[in-house]
């Protein structure tokens, strides 16, 4: 069974920063291509940046694009996003999402993630 678990999320100031980890157990790591999505209140879930299971191929939506990072540990079965310059627009409750995927590309489509966690809130307000 695989399980997916979000961490690190919390209260900011705007132009703070906050790093959420993500862990899944259940067969390898490195099988997973993983993304963080976010969803803020009354609106749709939208996806935030992806990763191929090696980490040699990221991508990541328009709005974070220079502030976000998206990294991972495979041998610590640690999926990290570090987001920089946060503002109010980035209030959101984020999931981290999984695929067992070993191919050289990865998708910010939400119908193609298979495993999801419970979400880890990030707001941020003076």
């Amino acid at each position: 069974q695989v399980q997916v678990v979000e961490s690190g999320g919390g209260l900011v100031q705007p132009g703070g920063s906050l790093r959420l980890s993500c862990t899944v157990s259940g067969g390898s790591f490195d099988d997973y291509e993983m993304a963080w999505f976010r969803q803020a209140p009354g609106k749709e879930r939208e996806p935030v940046s992806c990763i191929t299971w090696s980490g040699g191929t990221t991508y990541y939506q328009f709005s974070v694009k220079g502030r976000f990072t998206i990294s991972r540990d495979n041998a610590k079965n640690t999926l990290l996003l570090q987001m920089n310059s946060l503002k109010p627009e980035d209030t959101a409750m984020y999931y981290c999402a999984a695929r067992r995927s070993r191919r050289d590309w990865c998708s910010l489509m939400r119908s193609e993630y298979n495993y999801w966690g419970q979400g880890t809130q990030v707001t941020v307000s003076s």
